[in-house]
């Protein structure tokens, strides 16, 4: 089921009381991107997600959910097959898994890396949080800032800090599936702080 992001953003926006440029502001995003976004003429990548959720200050989840619904502790969430929350941008196809469920310590995803260059990735993505990459399907190529790139195979795994640019692409002329795990730090750091 794929997500509405444009409604998402526009409705967290208007939540807080936020005008376009006051979200810009906050989020540190350009507000015509934000016009963009809610008029659904842009997909934003995982970075701007990033920056709008702490602008509206909310969890990253929040803008990936098709249900708002509040889940009490000792909770669970079972994703079915291909029943997650889809979000499509540009390099890459989410399926947020466990969507429905706030206030997690980490978003899951089973995401399509597209094929494609790194040329048509544009810059190194770099946010804060720290992530881990499983490969289910195909090849992909990691490039971050440190390190060279690394060509992981189905079954190999990567844990890295966000912080550094990264990048992931397909490591030939097909997609290929992984599954992602982000962690969030200023997330983790609001729970703490609240426990």
């Amino acid at each position: 089921m794929p997500t509405n992001v444009a409604g998402i953003v526009k409705a967290l926006r208007r939540q807080a009381g936020f005008t376009l440029n006051q979200l810009s502001a906050a989020a540190d995003v350009a507000a015509s991107t934000i016009s963009k976004i809610e008029s659904g003429q842009l997909s934003p990548g995982y970075e701007i997600i990033i920056r709008l959720a702490r602008g509206l200050k909310v969890d990253v989840a929040e803008l990936f959910r098709s249900d708002t619904t509040s889940m009490p502790t000792g909770r669970r969430s079972l994703t079915r097959k291909g029943e997650g929350t889809i979000y499509d941008s540009a390099n890459y196809e989410y399926e947020v898994l466990a969507g429905e469920l706030s206030n997690k310590l980490f978003v899951p995803l089973k995401a399509i890396v597209k094929a494609g260059e790194l040329t048509k990735f544009g810059p190194l993505t770099a946010h804060e949080g720290e992530e881990f990459v499983l490969v289910l399907e195909g090849e992909v190529i990691l490039h971050s800032e440190h390190y060279e790139p690394s060509r992981l195979s189905p079954g190999d795994s990567v844990y890295f800090d966000s912080r550094a640019g990264h990048a992931l692409i397909s490591a030939n002329s097909e997609d290929a599936m992984v599954l992602w795990i982000c962690s969030n730090r200023e997330t983790l750091a609001l729970l703490r702080d609240t426990v």
